[in-house]
């Protein structure tokens, strides 16, 4: 509210500054002929005579009506649309400024292929132009004919009646304004405080109250509110455009008013959508609560700020093009020309940001997972726009430009159902072929039994003679999600395989020398001494596994 009460007070001291009517500036324009007013020889003559008679004190409409081409509009009051037409200017806030009509009676507009046509506003009154008709300059039949809707459209609501009424209320001057100005401006100032104590009560009450109503009352308090209010901000600003053209302030001041408040609108807008951004990142986020994926947590603030950069540029180029009136072409061309430059200049950084675009879509790796990415082997710790956090197994943290890790071999360790267990267990030659048997037979049990391991595919077989050992390949697959997991259940196995082997009495083999001597009848040989029946083996197997069994359950 602030803000609306430094526009009315910056109005009031236009009123005192600047009270002349449209196109008599004498601070800015230099007149070519201040006689002659019933002059159409000229866009300038013809602007000069239309805009003088239609001024006070010189108030004569069937003048001004002369600068109308009527063909087409026969039978309507041509006083009456040169009147609507001048109330079209002051509305639009479009300032005529005579030093830049042109005074050529033979003036032709390049850019309409060289056509007797002078446009007043190409952005706001782009249908309205003079043309020259014979050897007189007017505003065009289509102009004409176009007068009413345009006034319809500068004064909306029923505000082209109040036109009509607020006159009666007293043409007295105080301040330099005429009374029904200054009770118009009261009675906008009155609106606009209702208004806004009005929105305010919806919006603090009604509004928040149903939404708690709804079960949304964090979400409304921390993000729909603001976006709400500055709603009603936006819905005031619109309502003062309106009804602020019925005042029909001097030009001067109106056609700055009009800019800020032109410029006010978009910029509300831009405002109004950076806010929804946050309420749509909040709605994402929620939704990436839900995923057992962890990228798109780090896909939401990447699309925030990216969603956030986007409004900010569109809205800045809808306030300088509809509200500062800038001619954003050359901006734009220019814009073009120096993003190709940025863009050889940049060329890196642009294909790491493509680079984070593919990752996002496909899907490599999320955070958490363990890669392995050339010589890079680690987690994955944060997916950016530009690079990829990895913290390797050294506690350092590795950082891989997006661009390189799309193109590159990645080997993702996070998304394997099963990790692999491989090796080979040694045992000596002098093992019997029933104890190898039942050793054999009694590691599969083991493997079945552990409950982690995957139950449908390993292979456990004496699979090599190799020059001090016999080979058993004992091949599996843990169903776990976690390398400490892995290694616990690594553990297991392994403690299992020894301790059959203990029962059995297999001994491991290692790389070693024997030495054979003969054995004398006092002594005991080293070598050792193998029972031949495979049942005695077999029955020691099962009480090893009946053991086994009971100590799993008792670790369960």
């Amino acid at each position: 509210m602030r803000n609306i009460i430094g526009i009315f007070f910056f109005i009031f001291l236009g009123f005192v500054s600047s009270l002349q009517a449209q196109v008599f500036n004498s601070g800015s324009l230099v007149l070519q002929d201040t006689t002659d007013h019933n002059n159409f020889s000229s866009p300038y003559h013809t602007t000069y005579t239309f805009f003088y008679n239609l001024n006070e004190p010189n108030f004569n409409p069937e003048i001004a009506a002369k600068a109308l081409d009527m063909e087409g509009s026969e039978g309507q009051d041509a006083a009456a649309l040169a009147v609507k037409l001048k109330q079209i200017f002051d509305g639009k806030g479009v300032y005529v400024r005579m030093n830049t009509v042109p005074n050529s009676a033979e003036y032709r507009d390049t850019l309409r292929n060289g056509q007797h046509v002078y446009v007043f506003d190409e952005l706001i009154l782009p249908s309205v132009y003079l043309v020259k008709v014979g050897n007189r300059w007017k505003f065009s039949s289509a102009t004409v004919k176009n007068i009413k809707a345009l006034h319809q459209e500068t004064y909306p609501m029923g505000t082209a009646k109040l036109l009509e009424i607020l006159p009666r209320l007293g043409n007295q001057h105080y301040f330099g304004l005429y009374l029904w100005q200054l009770i118009g401006i009261f009675f906008l100032l009155l609106m606009v405080f209702t208004s806004h104590k009005l929105f305010t009560l919806l919006i603090d009450r009604l509004f928040y109250y149903f939404l708690i109503k709804s079960g949304y009352g964090q979400i409304a308090k921390q993000y729909l509110l603001p976006v709400a209010r500055i709603i009603s901000i936006y819905i005031i600003i619109l309502l003062l455009a309106i009804f602020i053209r019925v005042l029909q302030l001097p030009i001067s001041v109106a056609s700055w008013v009009t800019i800020l408040l032109n410029a006010a609108e978009p910029f509300i807008v831009t405002v109004i959508f950076y806010k929804l951004v946050n309420v749509l990142s909040a709605y994402m986020a929620r939704m990436a609560d839900k995923t057992t994926s962890t990228l798109d947590d780090q896909l939401v603030p990447l699309v925030r700020k990216t969603l956030k950069a986007f409004v900010i540029v569109i809205g800045s180029l809808f306030i300088l093009k509809y509200g500062l009136r800038i001619d954003i072409v050359p901006f734009l061309t220019g814009l073009s020309i120096g993003g190709l430059a940025f863009a050889l200049a940049a060329q890196d950084t642009i294909k790491n940001f493509f680079g984070s675009v593919m990752i996002f879509i496909d899907k490599p790796f999320q955070v958490g997972d363990w890669i392995t990415s050339g010589e890079v082997d680690g987690t994955v710790e944060e997916v950016g726009f530009r690079s990829t956090r990895v913290r390797t197994f050294r506690n350092s943290l590795v950082y891989i430009p997006n661009g390189k890790i799309a193109d590159a071999t990645v080997d993702n360790h996070g998304l394997r159902k099963y990790r692999r267990f491989y090796t080979n267990i040694t045992i000596t030659y002098d093992t019997p072929p029933e104890l190898i048997e039942v050793y054999l037979s009694g590691l599969r049990k083991i493997v079945q039994n552990h409950p982690k391991t995957r139950k449908d595919y390993y292979n456990i077989y004496l699979n090599n003679l190799s020059a001090y050992s016999l080979d058993i390949m004992f091949y599996v697959f843990f169903k776990v999600p976690t390398w400490p997991e892995e290694l616990k259940a690594r553990e297991d196995l392994i403690l299992s395989a020894i301790r059959l082997a203990n029962e059995l009495g297999v001994r491991f083999a290692f790389p070693t020398q024997t030495l054979h001597m003969e054995t004398f009848p006092e002594k005991k040989g080293l070598m050792p001494v193998y029972e031949d029946d495979k049942a005695a083996y077999q029955k020691r197997l099962d009480a090893f596994i009946h053991t086994e069994k009971g100590e799993d359950k008792k670790n369960g």
